[in-house]
């Protein structure tokens, strides 16, 4: 009797082991289903948004999506990539979403979904701290502009040529442009407004100051395929919202951007 008590209360502990191991293998499984890590790309190089140093990535879209998950509750492989890579990376589903200073256009609508806006970018007109001929578009008439090649800042000013008599100098590079109107070569130049504002930020020497309003706008957007990861779309716009109403984006932002 006692050698066959012994034996069924050996069974009984055997079966409920057996029992508990199923139940731990359950709930790992059902952990791992509800913390789905998402890939999601970055622009290789594109200062201030994303910046590598010493094989890691900081910037305004870096901080903030990494913000944004810890307030969400989400795991994430960041991806940088050349920029024209991200865009066909989301449609054929090798990303998850990107955050790359992607400006939200109606073109990009019909194969993305976007966030909110997370940025507002444009042009900005850019003088030498000394210039107080120029406050505004309005007193660029007779003045020369110094432009980079190619850009959406060029563009501007040989839309304008005619209308304000300008005269245009052409760079093969942002360095020249910047220093043709540091020495005065030039009255002005045109650049993208977070890009300037990041040389300002970074560089305390430099000699030049934006002046007026922002010449046009543009809005970025976090990114994912049309129709897909509404999911991730809805916890970014939620982090996001969290974000501006605790203060952190500003304090990311203003790290990089000078006001």
């Amino acid at each position: 009797m006692k050698k066959k008590s012994i034996f069924s209360v050996l069974l009984v502990s055997i079966v409920s082991i057996g029992m508990l191991a199923g139940c731990g293998q359950s709930t790992d499984n059902k952990s791992g289903n509800n913390n789905k890590k998402y890939t999601i790309a970055c622009d290789a190089k594109f200062a201030p948004f994303s910046i590598e140093e010493n094989g890691t990535y900081k910037g305004i879209d870096v901080e903030l999506l990494d913000a944004i998950s810890k307030e969400e509750g989400f795991e994430y492989d960041l991806k940088p990539m050349d920029f024209n890579g991200i865009i066909p990376g989301l449609v054929s589903n090798q990303l998850d979403g990107a955050i790359s200073a992607i400006t939200i256009t109606d073109a990009r609508k019909q194969t993305l979904d976007f966030s909110d806006p997370y940025f507002e970018s444009g042009l900005s007109l850019v003088v030498n701290k000394n210039n107080t001929s120029i406050n505004s578009v309005n007193d660029l008439t007779n003045k020369s502009a110094s432009i980079k090649k190619g850009t959406a800042g060029s563009k501007f000013a040989e839309d304008n040529k005619d209308k304000y008599n300008l005269t245009l100098n052409y760079f093969d590079d942002s360095p020249s442009m910047f220093q043709a109107v540091e020495n005065n070569n030039a009255d002005f130049l045109v650049e993208d407004y977070p890009v300037i504002a990041y040389k300002i930020k970074v560089d305390p020497g430099t000699s030049l100051k934006m002046v007026g309003q922002k010449l046009d706008t543009a809005n970025y957007g976090f990114a994912v395929k049309k129709g897909s990861n509404k999911e991730l779309l809805d916890k970014f716009n939620e982090g996001l919202k969290k974000l501006k109403e605790n203060g952190k984006y500003d304090e990311i932002v203003s790290e990089y951007i000078a006001k």
